[in-house]
């Protein structure tokens, strides 16, 4: 059995050219198309909104708590080290440089449960800082 599709003079120039262009040319229109939507899926949880404020990447424990209430739980998960930032200067003249010696941060988890009808919500601090938002399954 052979092929139908195999040259261009069995079935015509156009209708050859319609089979490479949907062979090769539409697998390249998907990973493109897949590339600029994937980097929004990535940084989808760089935020958390708790009724209409919003909590992002690099607030403080003061604000999130402020702005979310109370968490649900919080757990210590232990201690990382690194050096000590320092920082000087406004606006554009802003500089950050690392000091000398090493800092122990502590990393605390803390969960908000908004209800059984909406997912866990789990922040990740170091230090002060919080540094990353997952979300987790529904709540209870």
């Amino acid at each position: 059995m052979t092929n139908v599709l195999e040259t261009p003079e069995e079935i015509g120039f156009w209708s050859y050219a319609c089979v490479v262009i949907a062979k090769h040319l539409l697998p390249c229109v998907f990973v493109t198309g897949a590339m600029f939507v994937l980097p929004t899926v990535v940084f989808a949880e760089d935020s958390m909104r708790c009724g209409s404020r919003l909590v992002t990447r690099g607030d403080a424990k003061d604000k999130v708590r402020a702005l979310c209430g109370e968490p649900t739980d919080v757990a210590l998960r232990g201690f990382v080290r690194r050096a000590p930032v320092y920082e000087y200067g406004f606006g554009y003249n802003r500089y950050e440089y690392y000091g000398p010696g090493w800092v122990d941060m502590p990393i605390e988890i803390w969960t908000y449960n908004f209800g059984s009808h909406k997912l866990l919500r789990k922040l990740r601090f170091v230090g002060d800082e919080l540094e990353e938002i997952e979300t987790d399954g529904y709540g209870y």
